[in-house]
């Protein structure tokens, strides 16, 4: 146990996290450091193009098998039952009503696709391995959180004059299905299964070795988005910032468990424990705010970005590496 900690502290001190430290502190102290918004934006479809592109030329190679249908599968159970675990944590944590616990359970069943680049660019920097197949996962995982989400809300006992709606309307799959990280990540995965090995050598100068330092930018930039939410905090309350640790500790479990019951190396198991402990801030609040407008978004998103996702950025991608290489690697 005390190798995995050790570990972990000494993974905090990779260039990547400290990056995020650094924009982190010079956001609450309201430096005027900042990304123009276009360089930013810009940033973050280079690391998903990557990302996705590296994937699916490495799942091209190695063919889609039976272990990799069982990740997908267990990773669609995490999914769809990650949200029914949240629901009850909430309802025994907090006096939420029944609509606002679901709409955050939702977040907490899907993914945060900026973590999971975070964790993918750290497995990089580590040099250790992992399957192109991972990014098809975090694909997958977005639209059964969503769905169980609804489902809670409906089948629990909404406050007087809340809106019952359908558990998908045209609008939610348009904004699950289409939203521009999906494309983006699920459109360079495919071309990079189509093209394989001769597009990953045309790309590699473009997306292997400007990778590290871009992404230590795009951490620095997150870290001044958080750092300038600070006083976010106020607004959620103790009980569920308590929560917002405590369920990607939860998910992260049930990942680990998940990718040993299958038989997954260290670099998977990392991911998925971080699939598992994410939680969204981009796809599920808007599906939210179509679907379950008496939902407080300022409690949802607050708590998804200014609690969970610097926890796992600082904390939780480090001790998540730490278990996986224990236990799980070579």
């Amino acid at each position: 146990m005390d190798s995995i900690f050790s570990l972990a502290i000494a993974n905090l001190l990779t260039p990547m996290v400290l990056f995020f430290g650094l924009g982190l502190l010079a956001g609450a102290l309201r430096s005027d450091l900042t990304l123009p918004e276009a360089v930013s934006k810009g940033i973050s479809l280079y690391l998903m193009l990557a990302i996705g592109f590296k994937g699916g030329a490495e799942l091209g190679s190695s063919g889609l098998t039976g272990s990799i249908l069982t990740a997908m599968f267990a990773a669609v159970t995490l999914s769809f039952v990650m949200p029914a675990i949240a629901f009850f944590l909430l309802r025994m944590m907090t006096r939420l009503g029944s609509v606002d616990r679901a709409a955050i359970s939702a977040h907490y069943g899907s993914i945060s696709v900026v973590t999971f680049v975070a964790a993918a660019g750290f497995l990089t920097y580590e040099g250790v391995a992992y399957g192109g197949f991972m990014v098809a996962l975090m694909a997958l995982m977005e639209t059964p959180a969503i769905v169980s989400g609804l489902a809670l809300a409906r089948l629990g006992h909404p406050e007087p004059g809340a809106q019952k709606t359908p558990l998908m309307t045209r609008k939610v799959a348009h904004e699950i299905f289409l939203s521009g990280s999906i494309v983006l990540l699920m459109g360079s995965f495919a071309i990079g299964w189509i093209t394989g090995h001769d597009g990953m050598e045309i790309m590699a100068p473009v997306i292997d070795d400007p990778f590290k330092a871009v992404l230590a930018v795009f951490l620095l930039d997150m870290g001044l988005l958080v750092g300038r939410r600070i006083g976010d905090f106020a607004s959620v309350g103790a009980s569920l910032i308590a929560f917002g640790i405590l369920m990607p500790i939860v998910g992260a479990f049930l990942g680990f468990l998940s990718a040993l019951a299958i038989g997954m190396e260290s670099g998977d198991a990392m991911l998925l424990m971080v699939l598992a402990a994410s939680a969204s801030y981009i796809v599920v609040p808007a599906a939210m705010r179509l679907s379950l407008p008496k939902a407080n978004p300022a409690i949802y998103v607050t708590l998804s970005l200014a609690v969970t996702f610097p926890f796992n950025l600082v904390v939780g991608i480090p001790l998540y590496f730490s278990i996986a290489q224990t236990f799980l690697g070579n």
